[in-house]
């Protein structure tokens, strides 16, 4: 199995920054890893879940229309570790962000954290 944790939500007033970290850990090697694409999805309340951010395991990444310009995706195949650099937050950015790791038919998802844009 896989783990998934994700970190560094929390509450912020509009227009201010947040970073999000995703670190794996269980039966996934940091070579296994690095073959991994790895997403951000958010679920707003009474919503589905969408797709925020991805990147491949060749570091292509792909962005919802609302966040492209604000928000960054990168990754530490070292570390085993995925980020999201959200800026310029927006109320309409609150949601629960979940850390997602695929490869073909193989899919882990982290527990998510709650970020709260609110002045």
């Amino acid at each position: 199995q896989v783990q998934l944790v994700e970190s560094g939500g929390g509450l912020v007033q509009p227009g201010g920054s947040l970073r999000l970290s995703c670190a794996a850990s269980g039966a996934i090697s940091r070579i296994n890893f690095r073959i991994y694409s790895m997403a951000w999805y958010r679920q707003a309340s009474g919503t589905q879940r969408e797709l925020v951010a991805a990147i491949t395991d060749a570091g292509l990444t792909n962005y919802a229309d609302s966040v492209k310009g604000r928000f960054t995706i990168n990754r530490d195949n070292a570390k085993k570790m995925v980020f999201l650099q959200m800026n310029s937050l927006e109320p309409v950015d609150t949601a629960v962000y979940y850390c997602n790791i695929a490869r073909g038919s193989i899919s882990y998802w982290g527990q998510g954290t709650q970020v709260t844009v609110s002045s």
